[in-house]
């Protein structure tokens, strides 16, 4: 019996092939449930005691010298084959789906492109903030009114008062008063980011939606300055710098004022999106409050300063003729796939 296992180690050893059938058929000779290993090890119940140790040690080189021979032709086979795929040059390329920016990205980049050509740098600050932050430092002290404005995602109700609320911000003014905060004027920053605030879903409202907010703040600052800075941006932007200047109410800002930009009436487009005036709201804005200054600890009889902010999403479906803002949040491929070439 043992001659003969010492046969089949001859034979594993001279075995050779270059056919993944093959391979197998020997696999399956010797590894198989009716295969020769398996037999020898049933006949081993059989074998004389005191020959039990030599037998069992020819069983086992037999058996790891096949799953040897089976493992190193196998790597060699898959890879003589992936060295064929590779140098297969008829077969066709694979075509990879590239991806596009989303459009609430692409303008969010070009608004801050065109400020920084006239020295505004971008900002930043928690989307978690407190009320003193969001509200009472912005003249809107608690009971105000103008707080039933924006309905707030609070995180949590301060027992005693509402200094102690935390919530979810509902402007970007927050980064404006923490930059304040921190740094002295002159200063000229652009503020985006996400807000949120607890509106009704309709075509036109959505509970997270993004602003970018500019502030300016510096000695003899006017509300010429800031009529001259919306002119050129509606111009880089909109390639329009017709505007006017509607008076307005903001709890931070005195005066106050909303921004229309006059698209024009060429086409029905124009009409229907302006309503028939050929004027369009983009933004509102006005001259910081005083009280403003000075919760921030800047000396309002030394310096003045401008405000002005803008919904992104309003501006996207303007640039793009979008008719509802739910459209940025589904993740649409088909409606992504149409800024491929933006920058």
């Amino acid at each position: 019996m043992i001659s003969k296992i010492r046969e089949y180690l001859v034979e594993v050893e001279d075995f050779k092939t270059q056919s993944k059938s093959e391979l197998e058929e020997f696999r399956i000779k010797y590894l198989g449930k009716k295969g020769i290993l398996n037999d020898l090890f049933a006949k081993f119940k059989e074998v004389p005691v005191e020959q039990k140790k030599e037998f069992g040690q020819v069983i086992n080189l037999l058996k790891n010298q096949v799953n040897e021979k089976i493992d190193d032709f196998r790597n060699a086979l898959d890879s003589s084959d992936t060295h064929k795929q590779t140098d297969d040059f008829t077969k066709s390329g694979i075509v990879k789906e590239l991806g596009s920016r989303h459009p609430i990205s692409i303008v969010r980049n070009r608004i801050c492109e065109i400020f920084s050509k006239i020295g505004f740098t971008v900002a930043e600050a928690p989307e978690i903030e407190d009320d003193w932050h969001n509200f009472t430092a912005l003249n809107l002290p608690e009971y105000h009114p103008a707080r039933d404005m924006q309905d707030t995602f609070f995180i949590e109700k301060g027992e005693k008062s509402s200094s102690e609320d935390v919530l979810l911000r509902t402007h970007t003014s927050s980064v404006q008063i923490r930059y304040m905060e921190n740094n002295k004027p002159p200063m000229r920053i652009l503020a985006p980011g996400r807000v949120f605030r607890n509106e009704a879903i309709s075509s036109r409202s959505h509970c997270i939606f993004h602003q970018i907010e500019g502030l300016y703040i510096d000695k003899e600052v006017s509300f010429a300055d800031l009529k001259q800075t919306l002119m050129y941006f509606t111009e880089e932007l909109f390639g329009k710098s017709k505007i006017r200047l509607r008076p307005s109410y903001f709890p931070f800002t005195e005066p106050s004022a909303e921004v229309d930009v006059y698209w024009g009436l060429e086409n029905e487009v124009d009409y229907r999106i302006t309503k028939g005036t050929g004027w369009l709201e983009i933004m509102g804005c006005g001259m910081v409050d005083p009280n403003v200054l000075k919760n921030v600890g800047i000396n309002p009889e030394e310096y003045s300063g401008y405000a002005f902010g803008m919904g992104i999403e309003r501006i996207v479906m303007l640039l793009y003729q979008m008719g509802d803002i739910r459209m940025f949040f589904e993740n649409d491929v088909r409606m992504l796939e149409q800024f491929k070439n933006e920058l």
